[in-house]
């Protein structure tokens, strides 16, 4: 043992004197050998790097630009709400596309005037709705009223979106009224209970609502279904103990599921064609057709059993549409 110690000792002494012994000039003149290929090696990794940056950077301020009108208009007219909704919707369109690479398929769906009601599937979070409500107010140049559970209404620092972006508790009468006036509605007769309760086969969970259905016979206004592709891989709740959640859930109302991800996969929206109204058909009737719609959405262009892996993969490659 202490042969070794000896041996470790003395080869230590010796890199020690190696080093103090190094030429200053021989050093330089080493460095001065080496400098141009770090170089060379830099620039090969690095330059090819700062070029894609620069490419990105450019999309980035054109497409910031493309919006810069609709902001400056927006803020000359002195309308403070109108102000607000351009500049987080500029906002959501610009994170929508750098991190999910969101489109939009069958925007021309939505209509440039009248009423319409807007019904969704609700991911564990909506975002996929922030960003159409964004693309509706940017490029229809329309408001939409939408429908929230309401334990929203019972968050503490909320009130003042909720107000601009006219938020309402969805009451019948209500609902009907906005309609009425020619606005879009949007709704998701699933909810809370969607978001936190359906997984990654996209379950349709409406119960016995149809709410929705009675809102959009009575106002005489043509639904229109809408589905975002891979929105449940975005954010996901937790698989565990759902029985106990849901227990908690159905006696309290109060959404206790941890919520994880926001994994930036590829997000497509789907605006499928509206349903015009029909006076023949029951609120019943109208609310199995819309259900119907929106899964003939989910079954034709998202992946079943939802991925994340596959989802982060779609970013990068081009989509094959299932055939109907």
């Amino acid at each position: 043992m202490s042969w070794l110690i000896k041996q470790i000792f003395e080869t230590i002494t010796q890199i020690a004197g190696f080093i103090a012994n190094l030429d200053i000039l021989y050093i330089e003149w080493f460095l001065n050998i080496i400098y141009p290929f770090l170089f060379f090696i830099l620039a090969l990794f690095i330059l090819p790097l700062f070029i894609v940056a620069m490419t990105f950077g450019a999309s980035l301020y054109i497409f910031l630009n493309k919006h810069k009108q609709i902001l400056l208009n927006a803020y000359n007219s002195h309308d403070i709400w109108q102000a607000s909704f351009k500049s987080i919707s500029v906002f959501w369109e610009t994170t929508s596309a750098i991190w999910h690479g969101h489109e939009i398929i069958g925007l021309e769906n939505i209509p440039d005037t009248g009423p319409g009601l807007l019904v969704y599937y609700h991911a564990a979070m909506p975002i996929d709705y922030y960003y159409v409500h964004s693309k509706i107010i940017l490029y229809k140049n329309r408001r939409m009223k939408v429908v929230a559970d309401r334990f929203l209404f019972k968050v503490p620092g909320l009130a003042s979106l909720l107000e601009a972006f006219e938020v309402t508790p969805g009451s019948l009468e209500t609902c009907v009224n906005l309609l009425k006036k020619g606005s879009i509605l949007s709704i998701s007769p699933g909810g809370v209970r969607e978001a936190l309760f359906s997984d990654h086969n996209y379950e349709i969970i409406w119960g016995s609502r149809c709410g929705f259905a009675k809102v959009a016979q009575e106002a005489k206004a043509p639904i229109i279904p809408m589905f975002t592709e891979n929105s449940r891989e975005a954010l996901r709740s937790l698989p565990f103990f759902r029985k106990f959640f849901r227990y908690i859930y159905e006696k309290t109302r109060l959404p206790l599921v941890p919520i994880y991800g926001v994994f930036p996969v590829k997000l497509r929206t789907y605006i499928g064609e509206p349903i015009p109204y029909d006076e023949s058909r029951t609120p019943e009737e109208l609310k199995q057709l819309t259900k119907e719609r929106i899964e003939e959405l989910i079954n034709k262009h998202q992946r079943l059993p939802g991925s994340i892996f596959q989802g982060l993969l779609d970013r990068v490659r081009s989509k094959n549409y299932k055939k109907d």
